[in-house]
């Protein structure tokens, strides 16, 4: 039998454990409808199809809009093979115990150190020696999500069983035919979550940005663009909230990257169980 303490215990914690949940659940939910409310009205083709006009008073969010894609591709096309090569490396090759779990602890740092510090970083390695561009902001994002990449894949690929490698060297094949043909298709998930990860995070960095990347509002091709100054749509929404006032912009802003942000986790989510329901 359960004594009256204990069971006054009992509910007490769960009343605390269901008002913590619905707290959270309730702060996501008005911080979503607040934003997606004050944001998608102003949201316009107009806005998302034309570059700013000062000379008009135009304002307008492509150039923004292309500069992310440009650095998303010009990290990840960065990003992805290097940290997909330092996991195979670390956990297929690498024998020194020591250095791996120096490695990883390296990582794991890395992942806690604010984005302003990159940034500043950044600027003074990157920006210093190439001007203030994408491909400086590129650089200073590979670094911030090279442990993302890194610790992801590895995991993913301590999931693929031992007897995989064991019976692909049984039939005569290579520690590299072996990695190539065996083990990487069985953590392709763990890599594919990985770069949608990565991506929800590049789309969401403004700090280090603004040190690297700059500020300009012009629409320039991938290449040009590269070479070039100019701002993503949270460091847009950065400018025009903080520098020109204009709230209905930003929140037109915020409201695109609070749908991306939802279509990434979703999209995350869905490519990790269904490689979970084809492993099985």
């Amino acid at each position: 039998m359960i004594s009256n303490r204990r069971k006054l215990f009992l509910w007490t914690v769960r009343g605390l454990m269901s008002l913590a949940t619905s707290l959270t659940g309730l702060l996501t939910l008005f911080l979503v409808g607040y934003v997606l409310i004050r944001g998608i009205p102003n949201v316009s083709w107009e806005l998302l199809s034309t570059s700013p006009s000062y000379l008009s008073d135009r304002i307008g969010i492509l150039p923004d809009i292309l500069n992310t894609i440009y650095i998303i591709i010009a990290t990840l096309v960065i990003v992805l093979p290097l940290g997909v090569g330092a996991a195979v490396y670390l956990t297929e090759y690498a024998s020194n115990k020591r250095i791996v779990g120096i490695i990883e602890y390296a990582a794991e740092a890395l992942s806690g150190i604010p984005s302003i510090i990159y940034g500043l970083v950044g600027m003074l390695i990157f920006s210093n020696n190439m001007g203030t561009c994408l491909m400086a902001g590129a650089l200073t994002l590979v670094i911030m999500n090279l442990p993302v990449i890194m610790r992801n894949t590895q995991e993913s690929l301590k999931t693929v069983p031992q007897a995989y490698r064991e019976g692909a060297f049984g039939l005569g094949a290579g520690k590299w035919r072996v990695i190539r043909t065996v083990v990487l298709p069985g953590c392709v998930d763990g890599v594919v979550t990985g770069c949608i990860l990565s991506v929800g995070r590049i789309l969401g960095e403004s700090a280090a940005l603004l040190f690297t990347a700059g500020f300009a509002h012009v629409a320039n091709g991938f290449i040009e663009g590269l070479s070039s100054a100019g701002a993503t749509l949270t460091v847009a929404l950065y400018v025009y909230a903080k520098e020109q006032g204009e709230f209905e912009v930003a929140f037109a802003i915020a409201a695109i990257l609070m749908i991306l942000s939802l279509l990434i986790n979703l999209s995350a989510t869905m490519v990790t169980k269904k490689f979970q329901r084809r492993n099985q």
